[in-house]
């Protein structure tokens, strides 16, 4: 059998493959194969060659061919970045919305020139790219000059983005000569370019694009990249690209992914007119935030100490010590009734707790003429979709109820979805791949989207 695009999700505990055919006609998602991800053994390639036999087990196949073949991929910690910026809530939180939006999972950010301790943590976690933001337009320019060239003088052989001050551009080119780094750092729109004004989606791309030129040098991934033909990006960062190209058809949205490590939201929305008239420092319309505690198999156990492990045992109808056994032989992919409802469990805490965070909150700031009520953070108020993606909110049964529970319970509280809002689930679990697919053919991602979504045309 041949089809046009095979597309791996190497994820930090499950690597699944999908097939589709027919891109420039009447695109088609063939099948689904899954394994778990195989970092454990230094070769992720074991995984994914176990997911590839398993999609043609599905299929009723021998052979599988294909024309192309792409991946995304967070296993081995994903795409691992640093940022560093002139003030938080400005350059640097700039930095930190476009790393983020991008797929990244960010080990360290800083605030003014680098110290000494800031560089040895910057050698000592190793990140995958370096992000680098200070200063608007013509504005303060040191900073992020001197941090360029300290992060140079340390050699460390890692990918470098400046996106900050323009008027430094010609100095940075000229350190980038003078440490003949020309490989290694590319200069980007400035992150932050005018008081109050976010420009993240130009370092995005410099990021995504990053990524695969030095992919191979992360950690399990050097024999992935020798199958690609053309793009890798990471997982986080095609969801929101399949997003991105879904408010696009849809209107504003959120997405919920919840993985064996993380818990990501994607939303994709402006701010309502009411909320963007009080809101104290701007969001970016395309917002991820990534939970780093809350998995449900490698931060599982983040989860099940937040528990009433009593209530959880009335829910399953067993006792406390069953309830204990199934935390202690949790695995990445539930098999049982049981175990399945038992991950819902988890997911259900996953997915509020995450939810919560992701959203802003009013706040009131005190003046001469008294009390005033603002906003910060990211207004969900105007949100018309919920979806749900990931292995768990896509394979577990009955999450659309589990997500409209959430937001009913929560109405009413911070900038949170109504309870007006659809909820859609990507049946096929292909979310990801729609995503990288975009890349190549963002009409039929589109279409693939809407079907996994189970959205009939306009």
């Amino acid at each position: 059998m041949k089809v046009d695009v095979l597309v791996a999700e190497i994820g930090s505990t499950t690597t699944v493959v999908n097939a589709f055919s027919n891109l420039e006609s009447e695109p088609t998602f063939i099948g689904q194969g899954q394994y778990r991800t195989t970092v454990d053994l230094d070769d992720v390639n074991i995984g994914l060659n176990k997911a590839i036999e398993d999609l043609k087990h599905n299929l009723n196949i021998a052979e599988l061919e294909y024309d192309d073949f792409l991946a995304t991929s967070s296993a081995a910690g994903g795409l691992k970045m640093s940022v560093h910026g002139l003030v938080y809530e400005m350059t640097a939180k700039a930095a930190k919305e476009a790393a983020l939006g991008a797929g990244s999972n960010i080990q360290n950010i800083t605030v003014g020139i680098l110290s000494e301790s800031d560089l040895e943590k910057i050698k000592d976690n190793k990140p995958n790219i370096i992000l680098i933001a200070g200063g608007v337009d013509y504005g303060e320019k040191i900073t992020a000059l001197t941090n360029m060239e300290k992060v140079l003088e340390l050699e460390l052989n890692i990918p470098i983005i400046y996106c900050g001050n323009i008027a430094n551009n010609d100095d940075v080119r000229s350190l980038i000569k003078k440490y003949d780094v020309q490989d290694l750092v590319s200069i980007t729109d400035n992150v932050y370019p005018a008081i109050d004004v976010l420009n993240v989606e130009p370092v995005r791309k410099i990021i995504h694009d990053t990524f695969e030129k030095h992919i191979t040098k992360a950690k399990g991934m050097a024999q992935i990249r020798e199958k690609i033909k053309t793009h890798i990006i990471p997982t986080p960062g095609a969801v929101m690209e399949a997003a991105k190209l879904l408010r696009e058809d849809l209107n504003n949205l959120v997405a919920i992914d919840v993985g064996g490590a993380t818990t990501d939201i994607h939303s994709v929305s402006n701010d309502s007119e009411e909320i963007a008239r009080i809101l104290i420092n701007p969001e970016p319309v395309a917002k991820r935030t990534v939970e780093g505690d809350l998995g449900l198999f490698v931060n599982a156990l983040n989860i099940y100490e937040k528990l009433n492990i009593e209530a959880v045992a009335q829910k399953l109808n067993i006792t406390k010590e069953a309830v204990d056994n199934l935390f202690n032989n949790l695995k990445p992919i539930p098999e049982t009734d049981l175990e399945k409802d038992f991950a819902r469990i988890l997911c259900e805490y996953a997915s509020e707790t995450s939810l919560l965070r992701h959203a802003g909150d009013y706040k009131n700031l005190y003046t001469i003429s008294g009390a005033k009520q603002m906003a910060e953070g990211k207004d969900l108020t105007g949100i018309e979709y919920v979806i749900l993606t990931g292995g768990a909110l896509t394979r577990l049964p009955h999450t659309e109820e589990l997500i409209a529970q959430i937001i009913e319970r929560n109405a009413n509280k911070k900038l949170l979805p109504t309870h007006k809002v659809k909820i859609l689930k990507d049946h096929d679990y292909i979310m990801a791949s729609a995503g990288i697919i975009s890349k190549i053919n963002p009409e039929a991602a589109l279409k693939l989207l809407r079907r996994s979504l189970h959205v009939s045309k306009n």
